[in-house]
């Protein structure tokens, strides 16, 4: 069985054909300390989250262990998707371990493991690791288009990065 795979230049996004996982790896011109707040505070969040024909509106981004997150994805002013989760535990500048949950379908909650790792010389590997509850909702993951908003977002996330390395 091969393994169902998206890859762009830099971005890997690929789905074990023996377990309901999704994995992806990203690397960044950018310190560990610089990705890590791109993650953690929601004003940095808003800016490259997502496709670019979206827009974040951020209910709650508490990056802590204990807290929680919810937005709200918005096309041309109009709601389009829900998302939530809670912060089962953060490690500063290392790794964030919490839910992910799609309102418009409560049953695919995705518990993900996200890592930075300094490879010297100011840059960073990004390694996510998303659990999901089934085969079937791996194949449903990977057929949603994420790589669109992934790669785009990440595509952004280097600008700003860059922004915040010459800041």
């Amino acid at each position: 069985m091969t393994t169902p795979t998206t890859s762009t230049p830099g971005t890997l996004i690929e789905a074990d054909p023996n377990i309901p996982t999704v994995r992806i790896v990203r690397e960044f011109d950018a310190p560990v300390e610089l990705v890590y707040r791109a993650h953690v505070e929601p004003d940095l969040v808003k800016q490259w989250m997502g496709p670019r024909s979206i827009d974040m509106d951020i209910e709650k981004w508490d990056m802590r262990t204990g807290g929680e997150y919810r937005y709200t994805a918005l096309r041309d002013g109009e709601e389009v998707a829900h998302f939530y989760g809670s912060i089962h535990r953060v490690w500063e500048n290392q790794k964030i371990v919490q839910t992910f949950g799609f309102e418009e379908m409560p049953e695919a909650v995705a518990l993900e493991t996200l890592e930075l790792h300094d490879l010297g010389n100011g840059r960073t590997r990004l390694e996510i690791l998303s659990v999901v509850e089934s085969m079937e909702a791996q194949a449903g993951m990977m057929a949603s288009g994420m790589e669109v908003g992934i790669n785009e977002g990440y595509a952004a996330l280097d600008t700003l990065l860059a922004g915040m390395v010459d800041g």
